[in-house]
């Protein structure tokens, strides 16, 4: 049976607003209270099996039971709310499928294709700390050339937030998109005056720091990183929504997962070595970090 004859067949047995007088909002909070019910009615089912074991026969069938108890419910809901449950599904599937599903280096190469002002396929960037009038400035170069401005952490506790371009560097070997790094490395695409004025200008370079100050938070409050072997949904959701007008908004949640976790690790390696370099492979995604000469 398809999701769509399963919705029509359950409103024909939809009683929840019949002592209402047609009050939608308390016809909406039964059915959402019945969906309650049911979860808790289904952790009780299989609570009885960690507690009884085998001699809970009938485990399956009660927790068939209460599947599909769950299901009624939620194509009642859906239907109050002039939704269509098989586009719900669908939808979902998405959402999980670019969460969850693989991310493939290549799939934002169009990002960059087809413009005169394209990123180096490989390059590197080498990252290290200075003393400048008694305080500690990040310092990138590139092809022994320096590359931005010396950066403190702008910030009155240090917390080395002076390495937050490794997440700007992780944005662009992963998604293929860094206004920033488009600005730094003077590749702004110029030969198509919208494209470097909505994708590469002031605005998109604004956002595109929002996201590294919102990545940092986030994985300093959860340890860094080290550990965690998935970021939360939100996060991923929030970074999404505010590119969502960007040419970036095609990367996959997939794809952000790795990009935030390309960046943490690269700003871990960069403030336990204080510096060190980047060896950036956009085709395959990658960076491979190499510390300082003398602690190699």
């Amino acid at each position: 049976m398809d999701l769509s004859t399963y919705q029509e067949r359950a409103k024909e047995t939809d009683n929840t607003a019949a002592n209402y007088d047609n009050d939608v909002a308390r016809d909406v909070v039964v059915a959402l209270l019945g969906i309650a019910g049911e979860l808790g009615t289904l952790a009780t089912t299989y609570k009885k099996y960690l507690r009884d074991g085998a001699s809970y026969s009938l485990h399956e069938d009660h927790i068939a039971e209460e599947l599909g108890d769950l299901l009624w419910y939620c194509a009642i809901l859906a239907s109050k709310f002039g939704l269509s449950l098989e586009d719900i599904a669908r939808q979902n599937l998405e959402k999980v499928s670019g969460r969850w599903g693989p991310h493939e280096a290549q799939q934002h190469a169009a990002l960059d294709d087809g413009y005169e002002e394209r990123f180096p396929r490989k390059f590197s960037i080498e990252f290290s700390e200075k003393d400048v009038g008694g305080r500690l400035k990040a310092v990138m170069a590139m092809d022994g050339q320096p590359l931005g401005d010396p950066l403190t952490d702008n910030a009155d506790d240090a917390d080395d937030y002076r390495f937050h371009d490794a997440f700007h560097l992780a944005f662009l070997v992963v998604l293929g998109w860094s206004p920033v790094f488009r600005k730094l490395m003077g590749l702004k695409r110029r030969s198509v005056k919208s494209v470097d004025e909505n994708e590469d200008g002031g605005r998109a370079i604004v956002i595109e720091e929002g996201i590294a100050a919102l990545v940092f938070d986030y994985g300093v409050d959860h340890g860094n990183l080290a550990t965690v072997p998935a970021i939360d949904y939100e996060l991923i959701r929030t970074l999404k929504s505010m590119t969502r007008r960007l040419e970036v908004k095609i990367a996959t949640g997939a794809s952000w997962q790795v990009a935030v976790a390309v960046g943490w690790k690269l700003f871990r390696d960069l403030t336990k070595y204080r510096g060190g370099t980047a060896n950036c492979d956009l085709d395959a995604g990658t960076i491979l970090f190499e510390p300082p000469g003398e602690l190699k």
